[in-house]
């Protein structure tokens, strides 16, 4: 089983990148047929470019779309930014594709909207994941040797380093800042994370705000770009401000203002944001890189109204309706401005461009191949002043979200709760809410409203009564930009190993490097790495002189470790794909972890009792205590049903996989599982399945496990399984609330071993 894909990082003279024109390479993103763009004004088409651009992406937190001076803003400097937006190219109509952080977060890395995405709303409790199936732009441009890293929040899966939410095993070689989303509140953190490491802030210790975290995070991008200038790089900035709460070292231009703390606050760290933009920009002409890079700067969603900062005193939203929170324009339209001399033209676009839209353009500059199946489109031609950018058919977004304030509700007329769902069809828009949270509810139950965006910016008048075939239309159309799951094409490289190495003794291998983009690659190959003393044989070929889209190459090995190994040690397997694509060579790898077994059991246990040989779980380390997931484990957390406490336990959070050995000595494991009490009261909307298996042999498969179901009981035969694994996994696309237990979770040995 793989443990997490890494997409390796290759030097660009390895691969050939010093060759390829920057814009101009054939796009792999998206195999849709160009059709005419959305109106572009403004002069100064890009020069032709001689190599692959720089890539610099700046994700400001909760900017509101009127807070720069380029769309409007009047209380507010941003000089830096309005600067750029004068030089390059401005979006008038870009899109976050969420109203809060985490989902828009997750779409502008993947490329899928909100009705596709792994993450489809904020937290409520743990934090949503990232799988091994989630394709981020830094995976797509690392195959093709770039050197990538993001600097600042990350906001995905549990704050732990080996596990395939993190952004190490998401594309992104460096990393430094927050991963957990509550942690990035807190703008003089004791600590930060740099790559899978914890690095505690000797100047905020015990509370002391000695050390701003805006201002660690900006000179760490201005150390990644200093040692990165010679290659081509992508770098993902995502400074916390202007998020909640206003906290700044001073108010600056803003002190004598006779605004509130909060107000104040909040300006000076829309400033400051600016400022970082132009250190940013600044090094890179210090560096003589400006005109090999394109900066793309934009933000997650609307403007916020929490710490008792007031949206309407900065008329931060323009002339649009609606807050953070909210499906109106307010809340999900946001600048977009791209820069970069030579390389992006001067103007304004009104293209309607979804944050999707970052992975195939990317892409495309790069000279990389993207998944065909992401929602978003290249825009790579437009930046580059050509006359054509394919269009979207329509822009969707879904909204579950439990937080509430006051102004995000007043716009939602008290339905700040609701589900709801909104799209965009050309000059239409259409939101609708549901009374009760259940995205299947039926469409006649649920509360439409429509709007004529070409007459109608602030979405004032309501027309869904004098076009009902239109509103009709959309809802249609919501109806299918949705799906409960979203399988993805295999894309790059996939290893899967077993759970246990035994010294000595021969196991297989298989690999697939597999072409999920739209067009041909040539001369794919396959090789394994294993620790030394290992011995490793192919027993299938492991080259292909074609992949075509969609197709894979799959190669299997005979591995065999070394004799006298020792006991309970993790190994590293590395499978590393190679393929020439038509913007060039690619090279993906994907490492997985086998283990060399500890003793089996020689008496009656419970699980957490045991060693596990393998624990990935979707929040925190697999609970053996009453940490919660938050710290390693005892021996075993007591766990509640229905009133009833058993003293020992495993508390999971989907996906959850728990292995153990038990060397065939095994007799019989018996359990109870199901959402626990704690979790109950947590949430009512959990729901997950449970499976155990037997050396990969299901034995046992639960129904859906709710809180009013209760748990169910286990009782398996497990005569001659080496390994035994217990699985959780999501029942309803809500893994926020899939906290899970096995109770009581006990092995029998066979009597006389």
């Amino acid at each position: 089983m793989s443990s997490r894909r890494r997409f390796i990082a290759g030097s660009a003279a390895t691969l050939g990148l010093g060759a390829l024109p920057g814009t101009v390479v054939a796009a792999d993103a998206q195999a849709a047929p160009a059709v005419p763009a959305a109106a572009v004004s403004g002069t100064g088409d890009a020069a032709a470019p001689t190599r692959p651009p720089n890539l610099v992406v700046v994700l400001a937190d909760d900017l509101g779309r009127g807070e720069l001076g380029a769309y409007g803003q009047k209380l507010i400097t941003t000089p830096r930014l309005d600067g750029l937006a004068a030089e390059g190219l401005r979006f008038t109509d870009a899109y976050s594709t969420a109203a809060v952080c985490a989902p828009s977060r997750c779409s502008l890395l993947t490329g899928l909207h909100t009705g596709h995405a792994t993450v489809r709303a904020n937290p409520s409790g743990a934090q949503g994941s990232l799988t091994a199936a989630d394709t981020t732009f830094a995976q797509v441009l690392r195959a093709r040797g770039y050197r990538t890293g993001v600097i600042g929040k990350w906001g995905f899966g549990p704050e732990s380093a080996d596990q395939d939410s993190h952004p190490n095993a998401r594309g992104f070689e460096e990393f430094h800042g927050y991963i957990d989303h509550g942690h990035a509140h807190q703008y003089y953190p004791a600590y930060l994370w740099h790559n899978g490491v914890k690095e505690p802030i000797a100047a905020n210790a015990g509370g002391a705000k000695g050390a701003y975290a805006p201002d660690l995070l900006r000179q760490r991008a201005l150390d990644f770009l200093d040692r990165h200038a010679a290659e081509p790089f992508l770098l993902l900035l995502t400074p916390t401000v202007p998020h909640a709460p206003s906290d700044v070292p001073d108010h600056g231009a803003y002190a004598s203002r006779s605004w509130s703390a909060a107000d104040k606050g909040h300006a000076a760290q829309v400033s400051l944001f600016d400022a970082l933009v132009g250190d940013v920009v600044d090094r890179l002409g210090a560096l003589g890189l400006a005109d090999d890079t394109i900066v793309l700067v934009t933000s997650d969603n609307g403007p916020h109204e929490e710490g008792g900062v007031n949206p309407d005193l900065f008329d931060a939203n323009g002339p649009l309706r609606g807050y953070k929170r909210n499906l109106y324009e307010g809340g999900v339209r946001v600048p977009l401005v791209a820069w970069g001399p030579g390389r992006v033209r001067t103007g304004t676009s009104d293209r309607p461009t979804p944050l999707t839209d970052l992975l195939p353009t990317l892409a495309e500059l790069g000279g990389a191949p993207a998944p065909s199946d992401v929602d978003g489109l290249s825009v790579a031609p437009l930046l580059a002043g050509g006359t054509e950018a394919a269009l979207h058919d329509h822009l969707y977004w879904f909204r579950d979200e439990r937080g509430v304030t006051s102004r995000a509700n007043a716009q939602d007329r008290q339905r700040a709760t609701w589900l709801a769902e909104a799209l965009r069809k050309d000059r239409w828009k259409a939101v609708r809410f549901a009374p009760v949270r259940d995205h299947a509810l039926p469409d006649d139950q649920w509360q439409v409203e429509l709007y004529d965006l070409a007459t109608d910016i602030g979405e004032s008048s309501d027309l869904a009564s004098r076009h009902p075939a239109r509103a009709a239309e959309l809802v249609a159309l919501m109806r299918s930009s949705w799906e409960d799951s979203y399988p993805r094409a295999a894309f790059g490289t996939t290893l899967t190993v077993p759970s246990l190495a035994v010294p000595g003794q021969a196991f297989t291998v298989t690999a697939a490097l597999a072409n999920g983009s739209p067009r041909p690659w040539s001369s794919a190959a396959l090789t394994l790495r294993a620790p030394a003393g290992w011995t490793v044989q192919a027993v299938t070929p492991a080259a292909a002189a074609q992949l075509a889209p969609g197709a894979a190459l799959t190669v299997g090995w005979q591995v065999t470790p070394r004799a006298g190994a020792p006991a309970s040690t993790p190994w590293t397997l590395t499978a590393e794909g190679t393929a020439l694509a038509p913007g060039g060579p690619v090279r993906y790898e994907d490492a997985g972890l086998v283990t060399t077994p500890p003793p089996a059991p020689t008496r009656d246990s419970y699980l957490s009792d045991l060693t596990w040989i393998r624990a990935v779980n979707g929040w925190g380390p697999v609970e053996r205590d009453t940490s919660n997931g938050k710290n390693a484990g005892g021996d075993g957390t007591p766990i509640a049903f229905g009133g009833t406490t058993y003293a020992k336990g495993l508390g999971v959070h989907a996906h959850s996989d728990v292995a153990f050995h038990l060397g065939g000595v095994g007799d019989r494991f018996t359990a109870l599982v199901g959402i626990d009490d704690f979790s109950a009261r947590q949430s009512s909307v959990g729901a997950t399945r449970a499976t155990v298996y037997g050396d990969d042999r299901v034995l046992f498969t639960s129904p859906v496990l709710t809180a009013a179901g209760g748990p169910v009981p286990v009782d398996v035969d497990v005569r001659g399984v080496r390994v035994l694994r217990l699985e959780v996994a999501d029942a309803n696309a809500r893994t926020s609330f899939d906290h899970t237990s096995w109770a009581l979770a006990r092995v029998t040995v066979l009597k006389g071993t």
